[in-house]
C-alpha cells in the first residue's frame, strides 16, 4: 500500500490537500514533537485487521499442531532469530506468537511490536559475543558517581 506524508500542519491549514490522498494511500502526519499519525480509510483498516487476524489465528493453529514449522516459519521472516542461543528460542516464538494472537484477537498490536524489537534487540547482543559478554559480566564501575539518597546527611 503506498503513503504519502505531509506535515501535520497541512491538515490544520489546508485539509484539502490531505484528505484527496487518503482515496488511493494511507496518509503519514508528521509530527515534530510527538508520534507521527497515520490516516487511512476504514475500510482499509477492517481489512487490515480481518487479515491479520485470520493470519494470526491461522499461525497459531499451525504452531499448535505442529511447533517445529512454526518456528521454521518465524526464521525465515526473522532472520535474527539465529542469534538466539538455542534454549531461548522456543520461548521468543511462543511470547511472539501468544502477543501476535491476542493482539490480532483484540486490535491491540502494540504488545506485539514490543516484544518483537525486544527479541530482536536481546538476539542482537547475542550475534556479537563481546557486546553479550561485556552485558552478562561484571559491570565496569570505575566511572560511577555515587548519588546520595533523598533525607540523608551530607558529611
Amino acid at each position: 500500500m503506498a503513503t504519502h506524508t505531509f506535515p501535520f500542519s497541512t491538515l490544520i491549514n489546508k485539509q484539502t490537500s490531505v484528505f484527496p490522498a487518503l482515496e488511493d494511500a494511507d496518509v503519514i502526519l508528521e509530527r515534530r514533537d510527538a508520534e507521527n499519525l497515520v490516516l487511512m480509510r476504514s475500510e482499509r483498516f477492517e481489512a487490515m485487521v480481518k487479515g491479520l487476524g485470520l493470519a494470526a489465528r491461522s499461525l497459531a493453529i499451525v504452531a499448535k499442531a505442529n511447533r517445529s514449522l512454526a518456528e521454521e516459519v518465524f526464521a525465515e521472516e526473522l532472520p535474527w532469530l539465529t542469534w538466539l542461543p538455542a534454549n531461548a528460542r522456543p520461548e521468543c516464538v511462543t511470547e511472539l506468537l501468544n502477543h501476535l494472537l491476542a493482539g490480532a484477537s483484540t486490535g491491540l498490536l502494540l504488545p506485539f511490536a514490543r516484544a518483537l524489537r525486544e527479541w530482536q534487540s536481546t538476539a542482537e547482543i547475542y550475534s556479537d559475543p563481546e557486546l553479550a559478554r561485556r552485558l552478562s559480566g561484571p559491570f565496569d564501575t570505575t566511572d560511577s558517581v555515587e548519588v546520595p539518597q533523598p533525607g540523608g546527611t551530607d558529611e
